[in-house]
């Protein structure tokens, strides 16, 4: 069994997994920020002065050490923008790299040139048929 998982995770698919999960951590953290940060204080301006991280309706006002339960609706709002932002990037790269492959297949394969051996071998039977 020790074995059988070692193969499986040193296996290049697995390697490449991870490597993709990594890389899309960190572009869902810079998607984040490009949301919060930039693609919505404008929107938040051109609503009236909005911040749409505050956005929340109060479901029960906070006593003493405990505080409000909230439903923070304007966080919601920017987790859907985030989600729209990585499938839309998620769908050109995937989009691209059909189109590539498209490419790749649609284009005809061009046989090796005759390798030395192959050329003198060509002579030689050309020459027993002329029957020289």
């Amino acid at each position: 069994m020790v074995k059988e998982f070692k193969e499986f995770a040193v296996k290049g698919n697995v390697v490449d997994m991870a490597v993709g999960i990594i890389i899309g951590a960190a572009f869902a953290k810079i998607v984040s920020s490009f949301v919060g940060d930039v693609v919505m204080p404008p929107i938040g301006v051109l609503v009236g002065g909005v911040d749409f991280s505050q956005l929340a309706i109060t479901v029960k006002e906070g006593s003493g050490n405990k505080p409000p339960v909230l439903i923070s609706y304007g966080k919601f709002i920017q987790t859907i923008i985030d989600f729209t932002i990585v499938a839309a990037a998620v769908f050109a790269a995937v989009k691209g790299i059909n189109a590539l492959k498209k490419k790749e297949a649609a284009a005809p394969e061009v046989p090796p040139a005759p390798t030395r051996e192959e050329m003198l071998l060509g002579e030689i039977r050309d020459l027993l048929k002329s029957g020289r």
